[in-house]
């Protein structure tokens, strides 16, 4: 199972690319646990200064800027 996680104040854009991550998990059939980390220390822990931004299994893919529907199938294997 896939561990996606939203990092992010849960602003607008960071619920944005919450509902992106759940919309494409759901389309594909993944099998993955969607996380929203709020935890602004644990944020900037991993290197994440400017919201939002996204880690999947563990890996900081993007920070800082909202990404593309076929950017998150892409990082989730679908594509």
């Amino acid at each position: 199972m896939r561990v996606v996680e939203v990092l992010g104040s849960g602003c607008a854009k960071c619920q944005y690319v919450e509902r992106l991550v759940r919309e494409v998990v759901n389309e594909a059939g993944i099998e993955a646990d969607v996380r929203h980390v709020t935890d602004y220390a644990e944020i900037a822990a991993r290197g994440v200064l400017a919201t939002p931004g996204l880690a999947i299994d563990g890996l900081v893919v993007i920070a800082g800027r909202i990404p593309s529907r076929e950017q998150v199938a892409t990082w989730l294997g679908v594509v």
